[in-house]
């Protein structure tokens, strides 16, 4: 296996961008990630694009060819470009076949993309549904803020966490997003915005809860002993996990701990031979603020039932002990579910580039992503490091 470096990352805003198509969102992404790394089409060995559900939300079905052709890697280079799904993890997955095509010595320079065009339908709801457990969750009425909100309950009951730590999760996120040009909200909230917005399933309210959001990211690696061909600030990728869980969230055996979590953040470490003490930032999936305390205390972080407590004392913001989503996270950036674990991708490249600005964690040498599929039945983490 052949060790991998992040050569190039390019980003969209996120937010409702009606004026932009599914495709136009892709090349926007894709050239500035090409032009990022400094690489051309004819270099690029291969594609893989995430996306959870494009055939619903815009009834476009083949979407690696989509997204090739119109980033100019189909027609006459034939670039073979692949779909990945993984509901909300697609991204994650997309960017772990890419790294896994380089570290395997089958692809040399290899594009990892995300890309999601959710507000041109009125069902969004219903068709993230799907990542449940249709048969047994959504026929039943379960919904993704009512499948976190039995999370947060059981969290709630078993270790005491307050509403006001919870509600400290999104004020932290939304002090990142306004000091992320491309996030989806670029407004600092108080606790009592989060408080008096609308109960959506208690105890979750509205600020507690990610947006639909239009947007797609793109990365490129290649491998490491190459990557000083294009970029002069390559980032290595140190590990590549995935772990997998029951579909349906009432099958596991503890509600607040997402196994798939723990076995993927324990196998990258693994993998990376770090311990948690040596990162020094990680983007975690925080659909809802419950996930991001379940996530920073699943990988190791910090003990089971005191991520509120940590969260509340500001450890988890920009100069604290472990930075969590400075990019504002799912909840500030927004959350274009196929284009989230790229954009998590993107944010560690900018940190460990020291390029991340009024966010940026100072002196940043590590960083870790968590990407999530559903309530946990699919979980992707990744450690990266400056080359």
């Amino acid at each position: 296996m052949r060790d991998v470096a992040v050569i190039g990352a390019g980003i969209t805003a996120f937010g409702e961008r009606w004026d932009t198509s599914f495709r136009d969102l892709c090349t926007e992404a894709g050239v500035a990630a090409l032009e990022d790394a400094n690489v051309a089409g004819e270099q690029i060995d291969a594609m893989f694009v995430g996306s959870m559900s494009a055939g619903r939300f815009i009834g476009q079905e083949h979407v690696g060819a989509l997204v090739a052709d119109y980033v100019g890697l189909g027609g006459e280079l034939h670039v073979p470009a692949t779909r990945v799904e993984a509901a909300c993890a697609s991204g994650g997955l997309a960017f772990r076949q890419a790294v896994a095509a380089v570290a395997s010595g089958m692809s040399d320079v290899v594009v990892a993309a995300g890309v999601e065009k959710m507000t041109d339908v009125s069902d969004a709801t219903d068709v993230l549904a799907g990542a449940a457990d249709r048969e047994w969750e959504s026929f039943a009425g379960a919904t993704f803020p009512g499948l976190y909100a039995m999370i947060a309950c059981d969290y709630m009951h078993k270790y005491g966490l307050t509403r006001e730590q919870l509600a400290q999760v999104a004020v932290k996120n939304h002090y990142h997003g306004a000091r992320n040009p491309f996030a989806q909200f670029r407004s600092e909230i108080t606790q009592s915005t989060v408080m008096k917005s609308t109960l959506v399933a208690s105890p979750l309210r509205l600020f507690d809860c990610s947006p639909v959001s239009d947007g797609a990211a793109v990365v490129i690696v290649c491998p490491l002993e190459r990557a000083k061909e294009f970029t002069d600030t390559p980032i290595q990728v140190l590990a590549s996990a995935q772990a997998g869980d029951t579909i349906a969230l009432h099958d596991r055996p503890d509600f607040s701990t997402m196994g798939a979590t723990v076995a993927a953040g324990n196998s990258a470490f693994q993998q990376a031979k770090l311990e948690r003490k040596d990162i020094d930032f990680v983007e975690v999936h925080d659909c809802f603020t419950i996930a991001e305390l379940c996530a920073i205390e699943d990988l190791g972080f910090v003990p089971k039932g005191t991520a509120g407590k940590f969260t509340e004392e500001g450890e988890t913001q920009v100069g604290g002990k472990l930075p969590v989503n400075t990019s504002g996270g799912l909840k500030a950036c927004g959350h274009p579910v196929g284009a989230t674990g790229i954009k998590q991708v993107w944010e560690v490249v900018q940190q460990l580039r020291g390029e991340a600005g009024k966010r940026q964690v100072e002196g940043a040498e590590i960083g870790m992503t968590q990407n999530v599929g559903g309530t946990g039945a699919t979980v992707v983490s990744h450690i990266f490091r400056r080359a």
